[in-house]
C-alpha cells in the first residue's frame, strides 16, 4: 500500500488523541503493516506509554538516547532515532525540550512556506519509504509547530469527545485548516473523518452531540466505529498497553481499537 501519514486531533485536550494514537498503531502492526508513531508533544506521553509498553515485554528499563529535537538541532536522520516497540511499530520519541521546535524553525528559515514544510520534507526524505502508516501525534494547540505536522500529513482523523465544547473544536479545526493550510499554502492534507468518543453508550448528551456533528459534517464523514471511555485505557497509560488473551477488558478495548484501525483502512481503500 502508498505509505499514508496520519495525525488523530482535535483543538482541546484530552479527548483520547494520544490513547487512539498508541492503541491503533498497536492493533495495525499486529496485522501485518509497519508503522511508525512520532510524538510531537513535549508533554511525551505517547512517548512514556510506550516506552512502558517495551519496558513490560523487555523486563527492564529501556534508555531513549536521541530525542526528536536533539535529532533536528543536529540534522540527525530521523530513521537513526527510532525506537523499535514491537513487531512492526516503532517510535521516535519526544521529551520536553521540544518547546523549542517553534523557535528553530522561527530561527532556521526566513520565510513561513519553508517552516511549514520542515517536517513534511523530514517525512519524505527520512522516513516515508520504510512503513505503511506513519501517525502523528500532536497537542491540541494551534500554531507553527501543528502547522508543520498537519501539513505532512496526507489525513487527519478529528477525534470527537461526545462534548459541546469538543465538538465546537472540531469545527474550529476544521475551518482553521481549510484557510491556514488548504488556501494559504496549498496543503493535500484531507479529513478522513469524525471518530466519536462517548461517554457513555446511549447517554443523552452524547447522542445529541453526536447527532450535532452529524448535521455539521454529514452521516458519511463520521465514523461508524465509535470509542468508549474506558478504565482499561486510562490504566494502561500507568503500566504501558497490556493485550492479555484471558482478560476480557483488555480484550474488549482492543476489539473497539481494531474496529477503528479496520474503518481507517476500508476509508482509505486499502484491499479493495
Amino acid at each position: 500500500m502508498k505509505t499514508c501519514v496520519m495525525s488523530f486531533c482535535n483543538q482541546k485536550g484530552g479527548v483520547g488523541k494520544t490513547s487512539t494514537t498508541a492503541l491503533v498503531s498497536y492493533n495495525l502492526a499486529k496485522m501485518g503493516y509497519k508503522c511508525l508513531t512520532v510524538d510531537f508533544d513535549p508533554q511525551a506521553n505517547l512517548t512514556s506509554l510506550f516506552i512502558k509498553t517495551k519496558s513490560k515485554q523487555n523486563s527492564g528499563l529501556i534508555s531513549i538516547k536521541t530525542s526528536l529535537m536533539t535529532a533536528i538541532k543536529n540534522d540527525i536522520n530521523f530513521s537513526r532515532i527510532t525506537i523499535p516497540i514491537m513487531d512492526n511499530l516503532d517510535l521516535i520519541p519526544n521529551a520536553s525540550d521540544f518547546f523549542l521546535y517553534s523557535r528553530f524553525l522561527e530561527n532556521t528559515f526566513n520565510n513561513e512556506i519553508d517552516r511549514v514544510k520542515y517536517l513534511s520534507e523530514k517525512i519524505n526524505n527520512d522516513l516515508r519509504d520504510n512503513y505503511d502508516f506513519i501517525f502523528i501525534d500532536v497537542p491540541p494547540t494551534f500554531g507553527l509547530s501543528n502547522d508543520s505536522a498537519f501539513y505532512a500529513c496526507d489525513q487527519l482523523v478529528i477525534v470527537l469527545q461526545t462534548q459541546e465544547r469538543a465538538l465546537d473544536g472540531a469545527k474550529v479545526l476544521v475551518n482553521y485548516l481549510q484557510t491556514n493550510l488548504i488556501d494559504e499554502f496549498n496543503s493535500n492534507v484531507d479529513i478522513l473523518g469524525i471518530l466519536p468518543v462517548l461517554s457513555k453508550r446511549n447517554a443523552q448528551v452524547d447522542t445529541q452531540v453526536l447527532n450535532s456533528a452529524i448535521q455539521e459534517f454529514g452521516q458519511e464523514n463520521i465514523f461508524t466505529n465509535h470509542i468508549m471511555t474506558m478504565e482499561r485505557v486510562k490504566r494502561m497509560d500507568i503500566t504501558g498497553i497490556t493485550d492479555r488473551k484471558t482478560d476480557i477488558w483488555d480484550k474488549k478495548t482492543h476489539k473497539a481499537y481494531i474496529g477503528v484501525a479496520n474503518e481507517i483502512l476500508k476509508r482509505l481503500g486499502v484491499n479493495e
